[in-house]
C-alpha cells in the first residue's frame, strides 16, 4: 500500500448538495426555501428562544430563586460514619485526609460534621465545622475537635 494507491472507504464520501445552480439541478428556483417569508431572504438569522413574535417562554414564565454568591458548601459527614471508620481502621485521630482516603469526602471540599448518632471511641476529630450537636458528643466522650 501506498499513497497514491489510498482511497476512502466506499460510501463515506458523498457528493455536497449543490443548490441554486439552474432548473436542471432540481434544486434551482428557490433553492430549497420555499417562496417568500424572512427565512428564504438571504441573512436571515435565527434568534434563539425566538416564537415568530409570539412571547417567548422565558419571558411567560415567572422569575424564580436567589443564588447567594457568598454561600459556604460544606460536605456533611454523621458522627455514627466517624464512630464506623475509628473501628474499622482503628483511629484515635479523625482527619480530612482519612475521610478522603475512605471515599467519603473529596480533595477541595469542605467538612461538617454533624451530631446524628452516638460516640464510644475518645476521639480527635479534625474538620472546618462542628455543629452544636456534635461537638457536645465529641467532647462527652473524651474527645476533642480541632477547626481547620
Amino acid at each position: 500500500m501506498e499513497l497514491h494507491n489510498l482511497q476512502p472507504a466506499v460510501g463515506s464520501n458523498k457528493k455536497k448538495r449543490r443548490i441554486g445552480r439552474g432548473p436542471g439541478s432540481g434544486k434551482g428556483g428557490t433553492s430549497t426555501r420555499g417562496h417568500k417569508g424572512a427565512k428564504s431572504r438571504s441573512g436571515y438569522k435565527n434568534k434563539v428562544g425566538f416564537e415568530g413574535g409570539q412571547m417567548p417562554l422565558q419571558r411567560r414564565l415567572p422569575k424564580t430563586g436567589f443564588k447567594n454568591i457568598n454561600r459556604v458548601e460544606y460536605k456533611a459527614i454523621n458522627i455514627n460514619v466517624l464512630e464506623a471508620l475509628a473501628t474499622a481502621k482503628n483511629l484515635e485521630k479523625v482527619t480530612v485526609a482519612d475521610l478522603m482516603q475512605a471515599g467519603l469526602v473529596r480533595k477541595g471540599q469542605l467538612v461538617k460534621v454533624l451530631g446524628v448518632g452516638t460516640l464510644t471511641h475518645k476521639l480527635v476529630v479534625e474538620a472546618n465545622a462542628f455543629s452544636k450537636t456534635a461537638e457536645a458528643i465529641i467532647t462527652e466522650a473524651g474527645g476533642s475537635i480541632a477547626k481547620l
